[in-house]
């Protein structure tokens, strides 16, 4: 083979190679740009929570479209006492549609277990505060079956996010779309179309 083959042979391996870097630089930003941006996300992508970790009677906050999103485990007593104070709701069976309609129920979810709701007050945009804790050691009624306290203008809600008659806010805290994946992974902000 003569030398000049050889040479050709060499630039030919190196422009090759040179082009295969390149197509690398250049195919890596474009795949990195098919998933979804911080900024997309909070424009209303869904999110998934893991909920594995969440013990009976504890919450968790996630963001979805700049909201704080809640999912509550219930315990067995409480979705069980769900039904004991809906004569003191303001809507009981959720027919003003802040809800999915898989979610229009008692509990207001797809699993009795896990309640998952926008944390904001329908009332004037303030986010209620959790308040678990039944009886006169809520600190609200003797009476009180355990729920949400919005701490603006006093409305409260249920462990269901109903709204108690004669509050400010107008009707129950808004179920957002969601659909879980497996026992313990769900996703906000797309519907669950088998529910």
């Amino acid at each position: 083979m003569s030398d000049t083959l050889k040479e050709r042979r060499r630039l030919l391996i190196a422009t090759s190679s040179a082009g295969a870097v390149a197509a690398a630089a250049t195919a890596v930003p474009f795949i990195a740009s098919l998933t979804p941006s911080e900024r997309a996300r909070a424009a209303g992508a869904p999110v998934e929570a893991d909920v594995g970790k969440l013990a009976p009677g504890e919450m968790m906050t996630v963001e979805w479209r700049g909201k704080p999103v809640w999912i509550v485990r219930r315990t067995p007593e409480m979705v069980a006492g769900l039904e004991a104070h809906e004569d003191r709701l303001a809507d009981p069976a959720s027919g003003e549609a802040q809800q999915p309609d898989y979610a229009a129920n008692r509990h207001r979810s797809i699993n009795p277990e896990y309640l998952v709701v926008i944390g904001i007050c329908t009332h004037l945009g303030c986010s209620p505060s959790e308040k678990f804790t039944t009886g006169a050691a809520s600190g609200i009624a003797a009476d009180w079956p355990g729920g949400f306290f919005c701490p603006c203008h006093g409305s409260i809600f249920d462990l269901a996010g109903r709204v108690f008659r004669s509050q400010p806010a107008p009707t129950n805290l808004e179920i957002p779309p969601h659909k879980w994946l497996s026992a313990s992974l769900v996703l906000i902000g797309e519907d669950d179309a088998t529910a």
